[in-house]
């Protein structure tokens, strides 16, 4: 798909086709956080009787699962469909998609729908690596992060209107539906990119082995490890935003997802202002993000107990966080020489092992009875890790090229 051999509306359509899949994925994903309460409570009764905040934390492995098999699937399936057409990958994952959120429906145990949710997080990653290199090749050489935030598009969406409408419908009618729903936007996803993606070769003489030959990299490590570890932050405070909302600033169920409207609205804004920023100078958007993350959470923790100043906040977590989000994938492609394919997997990778991470923290904390804007202290702590590692990527960086230089002259 090459934007001087395809018409601008086949393209956009073929793109709007992968962001329906994107915003099945943001709700998948995320629609978690807002229902966990709900979940505990119907999974694991007799825990919740006794301890709510012990099943709340239990009930935090669902996220943690579904990350865990982010983490597996995004190299994995990235690295051996690198020589197929990228189409068909894309519809594979798709359906696979639509079956694994259609079993997270009807499994009737706590263990199942933890299985449930680890078989849904394998797709993920690759749909987004796969379909970041199709965006990117859309828009074109000096607009890539552009293309890649498009991708995104469909998962900040899904944060404005899914992740509410879903959590919304969940406390109404269980938690269930949410799921349900999710498994009907993939079906329609699916029909989309079978309909309108055009081919899209892979790299046929590509194998497992050469794409594997992206984690040598150096730049790569701390690229992904800036995702991770920087990134798990949010995960920590966006996990138990829900208990947050009800327990500390005392507001009632029904203002969860309002609240979840905001921080969708400031991911949607972030993650396009976030793409042009990259564009412009990836490096600072990189830094000054990470920063400013670490400092929200810290007046996150210290505001949470009345609802609009919770709210105000949760705005800017979510314009921060998804600046981030195209900036980290970026610069995890900038660093990967040939090994696109898998490299823009991997910043999935890495982001859902700051998922899992941000989870069990933010868990851990909360059942050993730290309160519920413990988290938040947490996602600080690891924003700052993000930004250490990322200045020594920096630095690291700078100290080969000076070198080179002086051995050249």
């Amino acid at each position: 798909m090459n934007p001087s051999k395809t018409s601008r509306g086949a393209a956009k359509k073929a793109l709007l086709s992968l962001a329906i899949g994107s915003f099945g994925i943001g709700m998948t994903e995320f629609v978690v956080m807002g229902l966990l309460p709900d979940i505990a409570a119907d999974l694991l009764p007799a825990l919740w009787a006794q301890s709510p905040e012990e099943a709340l934390g239990r009930a935090g492995w669902l996220i943690s699962l579904y990350a865990l098999g982010v983490v597996i699937g995004a190299p994995t399936i990235a690295g051996f469909a690198a020589r197929f057409p990228r189409h068909r990958v894309m519809l594979v994952l798709a359906i696979a998609l639509t079956v694994f959120n259609a079993l997270t429906v009807v499994l009737p145990t706590f263990e199942l729908v933890a299985l449930s949710r680890l078989l849904a997080g394998l797709p993920h990653g690759a749909y987004f690596g796969i379909g970041a290199l199709v965006a990117a090749d859309v828009m074109g050489p000096g607009n890539r992060a552009k293309g890649v935030a498009f991708i995104l598009t469909g998962l900040t969406l899904a944060n404005v209107i899914g992740v509410p409408l879903g959590t919304f419908l969940g406390q109404q009618w269980g938690w269930r539906t949410a799921f349900a729903v999710v498994t009907l936007v993939f079906a329609v996803g699916a029909l989309c990119i079978a309909r309108f993606v055009p081919a899209h070769p892979g790299s046929p003489g590509r194998t497992m082995r050469e794409e594997l030959a992206v984690f040598r990299s150096t730049q790569v490590w701390f690229a992904l490890a800036v995702g991770a570890i920087g990134f798990g932050g949010f995960f920590a405070v966006y996990s138990y935003i829900a208990p947050v909302v009800t327990e500390v600033a005392g507001a009632a169920e029904w203002t969860v997802p309002i609240v979840l409207v905001l921080m969708g609205a400031g991911m949607t804004v972030g993650n396009l202002v976030g793409g042009h920023l990259a564009d412009i100078d990836l490096r600072r958007t990189l830094l000054w993000g990470l920063a400013t993350m670490a400092v929200v959470f810290v007046v996150l923790a210290m505001v949470s107990a009345w609802i609009v100043t919770l709210s105000a906040l949760v705005l800017v977590v979510g314009i921060v966080s998804s600046v981030l989000s195209p900036t980290i994938q970026t610069r995890l492609m900038d660093v990967a020489g040939d090994n696109q394919s898998i490299a823009a997997a991997l910043n999935h990778s890495a982001l859902n092992v700051g998922n899992s991470l941000g989870a069990f923290l933010g868990g851990a904390v909360i059942a050993a009875g730290w309160g519920f804007t413990a988290p938040s202290w947490v996602g600080a702590a690891l924003a700052a890790g993000g930004l250490l590692i990322a200045l020594l990527s920096y630095r690291v960086e700078r100290t080969r090229a000076e070198a080179v230089l002086a051995v050249a002259s």
